[in-house]
């Protein structure tokens, strides 16, 4: 028997994981042939054929089973190695990030930045996108860490509960005082995207008080619905975090309806097998970076 390596048996579980070489490929950053090749160099080295290909797909043969069991074993050792002994500074790899808007127009610049002190070796891919693309991409081995509307309610996920967004109501700052509150809600409300949590709650909360003819304007992007609200298009119902700063400049102001949505809740979430010290971290640092945003913007 040859000698196998650490990278063969990683390339091994995410192609048992994900089910095939096309997924695992895309997980590891690899082209489909890089993959091929380092399970049949596996096979060689091993004497065996791990996957039995005569079905069309990648079933495990009874000696790719076997090393199944033993290949998590040996992944773990790697990854108590790899925190207890390696030099942060020395680790080379990918976190694959997935943040939503309103965490990246918040904290994320600093996020990041803890994250290439930490590890200046580290690849950042970085996806901003909606909590619910998210939390599929995070599902199918897509993403590391998602940074979302959460908890994601899955055994297969741990989730990190970072401090939550209060919401206001903002409309133009040369908009009418004299209006009536209520009255404001008449008028198209700016908000986040259809497929989203918020959406959905907003939608429910303004059919019950105002009425089915309410007028809602969703947006992917919440720099564009401040935007709108500045020239009067409408009003929003947005995180006062991202709201302060247009309130001092004098674009817009707040309003009290009697009622806001609850707030906004994110969390760290990744998935809790395989183990990734270095995911783990990532996610214990997006806490303590949120936990400070919160306390300056609280």
């Amino acid at each position: 028997m040859s000698r196998f390596t650490i990278e063969q048996i990683r390339t091994f579980l995410t192609v048992v994981r994900l089910g095939g070489v096309r997924r695992a490929a895309g997980a590891l950053n690899l082209t489909q042939p890089a993959v091929t090749t380092r399970i049949k160099n596996l096979e060689t080295a091993l004497s065996c054929e791990l996957f039995d290909r005569s079905s069309g797909g990648m079933k495990l043969t009874k000696r790719g089973e076997l090393l199944l069991a033993h290949a998590e074993k040996f992944e773990h050792l790697v990854e108590l190695v790899e925190r207890d002994v390696v030099d942060p500074a020395g680790v080379e790899g990918r976190l694959r990030l997935g943040v939503s808007e309103t965490i990246a127009q918040c904290w994320l610049p600093e996020f990041v930045s803890r994250l290439h002190t930490a590890y200046p070796k580290l690849e950042i891919d970085l996806n901003v996108d909606v909590s619910l693309d998210m939390r599929a991409a995070l599902l199918n081995r897509e993403l590391d860490l998602a940074i979302l509307l959460g908890p994601i309610s899955d055994y297969s996920v741990d989730n990190i509960i970072l401090p939550g967004f209060d919401l206001a109501w903002y409309a133009a700052a040369d908009s009418d005082p004299k209006v009536g509150a209520r009255d404001y809600l008449l008028r198209p409300v700016m908000t986040y995207a259809r497929n989203t949590r918020p959406f959905r709650e907003l939608k429910e909360m303004l059919y019950e008080r105002v009425g089915p003819d309410v007028s809602l304007f969703p947006s992917s992007s919440l720099s564009t619905c401040f935007r709108l609200v500045e020239a009067d298009m409408g009003i929003a119902v947005l995180p006062r975090a991202l709201g302060s700063d247009h309130v001092r400049a004098g674009r817009i102001r707040e309003f009290d309806p009697g009622w806001v949505p609850s707030p906004l809740q994110f969390t760290a979430s990744y998935l809790s097998e395989p183990k990734s010290h270095l995911t783990e971290t990532a996610a214990t640092m997006a806490l303590e970076v949120a936990e400070r945003y919160a306390a300056r913007h609280g």
